[in-house]
């Protein structure tokens, strides 16, 4: 079995809970008996530009051929100013009017659409559905294919272009029931083979974790991830403000990872920046609670990563998918506003009995549904599921199988398979 993967931007040194599960995601598979796998990516790293960072060509990276393409243009200059205008009303907007939007956002690297188009893999996997890597390039491919599409409800996916994205899709992968149910109310696709897969989690590294110097033995609440207004996380700082002068004391807020929108300088807002694997893992185990402010997230690595390391969370009620989660682990609370996030801050900082209760239903639901053990092998089976509906010659066998590498004859389609 080959798979391909087609991602706008790809590597270690790319941040982000989507690009990492992608990462993550490619690199087991490609441990697999019989299986190889490839990425099919730009030469980006930054997604708010998509200008060239790293060398054009093909190189093997924890197992996986990557091969990147250059980016004949980035985002657009006049993007942002575009962008609010056209999504307003989105579903109203023209065909020309999307693909328009989708050139302006970028990536565009027409090697890459030409690599999709010519792919001889097996199955050719697409993450997110967003970009122009997926938008153009998912129709065009020769042999059945795979949408990772991360969707959450916002303006972009009522754009007129994605319709026929999701319907050219011969299986969906889902993170989350909710995600699985956005889509099916904007897209005719219930006939399409579907998987609610999540993402796969990492263990924390084995052995007693040491708490983060830089704190000084400070309690704090921890938010992981991209410092930006869009994320949630300009609300959460000044809802944390807030609280401090109601309760004043020690407790901080980590910010960690890149920025976007810095916050203002304060003794108790720690802005970290990026931050290594081994901070990152010392933080998610010390902090009183992980929190998630994002309204808009279709799973949310790093609070699956807080109950694998042993911590509860607090999730912002607005976003379905970390609800789910929180509600079908038990594994966290939510807030709605300020006055939920003081009362639930409150909560969690006066019982440590709570705590340690929602974090261990947590780390029980992330062993059970998001190893990797069970990811990859519910991913595989569902992989070969899908090549076989569309070439019923693919017989797909047990991991190890001698035949599991039987070759699958490109099927050339001109519209969705059933």
């Amino acid at each position: 079995m080959k798979l391909a993967f087609v991602v706008p931007r790809y590597g270690r040194q790319v941040r982000g809970g989507a690009e990492t599960g992608a990462r993550q995601l490619a690199s087991r598979l490609a441990l697999l008996p019989d299986w190889s796998v490839e990425v099919l990516t730009t030469t980006a790293v930054d997604s708010g530009t998509w200008r060239e960072e790293l060398a054009a060509g093909s190189a093997e990276e924890d197992g996986v051929l990557v091969r990147r393409f250059a980016c004949r243009s980035g985002r657009h200059p006049d993007f942002d100013a575009y962008s609010g205008p056209t999504l307003s009303g989105a579903a109203d907007r023209t065909e020309a009017e999307a693909r328009d939007w989708i050139e302006r956002q970028g990536p565009v690297s027409p090697g890459l659409i030409e690599a999709v188009r010519t792919s001889d893999a097996d199955a050719v996997a697409f993450y997110p559905y967003l970009y122009h890597p997926t938008a153009v390039g998912l129709p065009l491919a020769p042999t059945p294919t795979l949408l990772h599409a991360a969707a959450h409800d916002e303006p972009a996916i009522r754009l007129p272009i994605f319709q026929n994205v999701f319907g050219a899709a011969d299986g969906l992968v889902f993170h989350s029931r909710s995600e699985r149910d956005l889509v099916g109310s904007l897209f005719p696709v219930g006939g399409h083979r579907q998987i609610v897969l999540g993402l796969g989690v990492d263990d924390a590294p084995p052995g007693p974790i040491p708490p983060p110097e830089a704190l000084g033995g400070r309690p704090f609440l921890l938010c992981l991830g991209r410092v930006d207004e869009q994320k949630g996380v300009g609300a959460l700082w000044r809802f944390f403000l807030a609280y401090k002068r109601r309760r004043p004391g020690p407790l901080a807020l980590v910010l960690a990872g890149p920025v976007v929108d810095a916050p203002p300088g304060h003794p108790d807002l720690v802005v970290t920046g990026p931050v290594s694997e081994a901070l990152k893992w010392s933080l998610l185990r010390h902090c009183q609670t992980l929190v998630s402010p994002s309204p808009f997230e279709s799973f949310s690595l790093v609070v699956a990563e807080a109950w694998a390391a042993g911590s509860p969370v607090l999730v912002n009620a607005v976003c379905a998918a970390t609800m789910e989660n929180v509600r079908r682990s038990g594994g966290g609370l939510h807030y709605r506003g300020y006055a939920e996030f003081e009362g639930t801050v409150d909560r969690l900082l006066g019982d440590p009995g709570l705590r340690a209760a929602l974090a261990a239903r947590g780390a029980a639901y992330v062993s059970a549904h998001f190893s990797w053990t069970v990811v990859i092998e519910r991913y595989r089976s569902f992989v070969l599921k899908v090549v076989s509906r569309a070439d019923p010659r693919y017989i797909g066998p047990a991991p190890g199988s001698a035949t599991m590498g039987t070759p699958v004859t490109p099927v050339t389609r001109a519209t969705p398979l059933p």
